[in-house]
């Protein structure tokens, strides 16, 4: 099984080659740059060095969400064109599960997040098999906590946006809360291409984002129908 993963739903850029089930290559960037200019380059780096030809892949794997919307569109509209065209599956993953797989050794539950603006977060808990004990959503992050803290279990809390959180955390889960190392806060596309390997593809055409929330301008306008 060849698989190009992509993952460009958040500040991180990653792109990931799994060739014969293992990981053959893997580039990933934290760097507030615009990922529609780097991602195709990254893509064609990647292959060349991993001497992989576009014919020899299986499989297209794409975290789709919850993240940045232009981010998520980005790598969406990338993978399901290269899918498209090379008549091969695609399979998107959200980006908290990507995410969530940094924990996976952790002997306790994971909770991934990334900042969702004005004191919310996407989120979600998963145990160390990778299955889901709470739904993903869009939260404020001080209700998200105190459903955590009514749980009486130790959580390893894994997120790129952990700095400007922590505090938050700390003062509600006490030493309930675990935090990994720096090196384990960021998703990896390796990760994003081995969950691939065990979820079913979805059609090229009805794969669509997991925003967990309407874009800002689809919202004023739905607020401005109700009015």
């Amino acid at each position: 099984m060849n698989i190009l993963a992509i993952d460009t739903s958040n500040y991180i850029l990653g792109v990931a080659v799994i060739k014969n089930h293992e990981v053959a290559g893997e580039w990933m960037t934290n760097v507030k740059k615009n990922h529609s200019v780097r991602l195709m380059p990254a893509i064609d780096q990647m292959m060349r060095e991993t001497e992989t030809s576009p014919e020899e892949l299986d499989q297209i794997a794409v975290a789709h969400g919850p993240g940045s919307f232009t981010g998520v569109r980005i790598g969406m509209a990338t993978a399901k064109s290269m899918a498209f065209a090379l008549q091969i599956p695609v399979v998107g993953i959200s980006s908290l599960e990507v995410l969530a797989r940094q924990g996976t050794f952790f002997d306790g539950l994971i909770c991934p997040f990334f900042d969702a603006r004005r004191g919310r977060v996407y989120t979600g808990l998963y145990d160390g098999e990778m299955n889901v004990v709470m739904e993903e959503e869009n939260i404020d992050m001080d209700t998200w906590l105190e459903k955590l803290k009514a749980m009486h279990q130790s959580i390893l809390f894994v997120s790129q946006d952990i700095s400007e959180f922590r505090g938050r955390i700390e003062e509600k889960m006490g030493d309930r809360a675990v935090f990994p190392t720096p090196a384990h806060q960021y998703a990896r596309p390796s990760y994003l291409a081995l969950s691939a390997m065990k979820k079913p593809a979805s059609s090229t055409h009805t794969l669509s984002p997991n925003y967990l929330r309407l874009p800002e301008a689809e919202q004023k306008w739905l607020n401005r129908q109700e009015k």
